[in-house]
C-alpha cells in the first residue's frame, strides 16, 4: 500500500514538472530582427525596385540590379521591425512583392 502512495506521488510529481516545461515556449520572446525578402517584382518595375534597393543598402548600380534579378533574395538582413516595415512599404510601393521573415 505504501508503495502505491509513493507511486502515484512520484507520478502526479513529474506530470507537474512536465508542464511546467510545456508553458515555458508558449511565454517566448517576440522576434525584434527581421529579414527582408524581395520575393517578386513587375518587370516594368525592375529600375525603380533596384533604385529602392540602393536607397537602403551600401550597394552600388551593378551590385543592386545583380541582387534585384536574382528573386528570390533577401535584400536585408537582422533589421528592426519598423525600419523593416518601411522598407517593405517603400517596396510595395514601387511593384516588388516583399516578405518579412
Amino acid at each position: 500500500m505504501l508503495r502505491r502512495i509513493f507511486l502515484n506521488f512520484r507520478s502526479r510529481s513529474a506530470a507537474g514538472v512536465g508542464s511546467a516545461s510545456a508553458a515555458t515556449p508558449q511565454a517566448a520572446k517576440e522576434k525584434t530582427a527581421f529579414d527582408v525578402k524581395l520575393e517578386k517584382f513587375d518587370a516594368s518595375a525592375k529600375l525603380k525596385v533596384i533604385k529602392e534597393i540602393r536607397a537602403f543598402t551600401d550597394l552600388g548600380l551593378k551590385e543592386a540590379k545583380d541582387l534585384v534579378e536574382k528573386a528570390p533574395v533577401v535584400v536585408k538582413k537582422g533589421v528592426l521591425k519598423d525600419e523593416a516595415e518601411k522598407i517593405v512599404q517603400k517596396l510595395k510601393e514601387v511593384g516588388a512583392t516583399v516578405v518579412l521573415e
